[in-house]
């Protein structure tokens, strides 16, 4: 886990990662433009994006899939909440634009610069 958070602070600051965790700690108040928007990933480089997708991307498949979403927030705070069911689904409705259930590198960073 704390290989995971060493490569993300690499990429965006611990203070800004709190602040967008702190933000939707609470059930079914995650919006993940506005948690983009405070942890600084939607200021980031393109490549940047990229690299942040491939340390969500758990069992380097090279997508997201909706069971990974779930943890979505631990994946940054390991002590985060799990993401509600209805979270997950309205995530993974905008980001998977080829509707095959799960995001892929390109599907999260056109959500993410967009």
């Amino acid at each position: 886990m704390s290989e995971i958070n060493m490569s993300l602070t690499s990429i965006l600051s611990a203070e800004a990662i709190d602040n967008a965790i702190k933000d939707c700690q609470d059930p079914d108040t995650f919006c993940y433009k506005k948690f983009f928007q405070l942890c600084g990933l939607s200021q980031k480089t393109p490549q940047e994006v990229k690299d942040v997708f491939r340390i969500l991307d758990d069992d380097d498949s090279g997508f997201i899939e909706e069971s990974e979403l779930k943890f979505f927030l631990q994946q940054f705070v390991p002590t985060a909440r799990v993401l509600t069911e209805k979270e997950a689904k309205s995530f993974m409705a905008a980001a998977d634009k080829d509707s095959d259930g799960k995001i892929g590198v390109d599907e999260f960073q056109s959500m993410i610069l967009s």
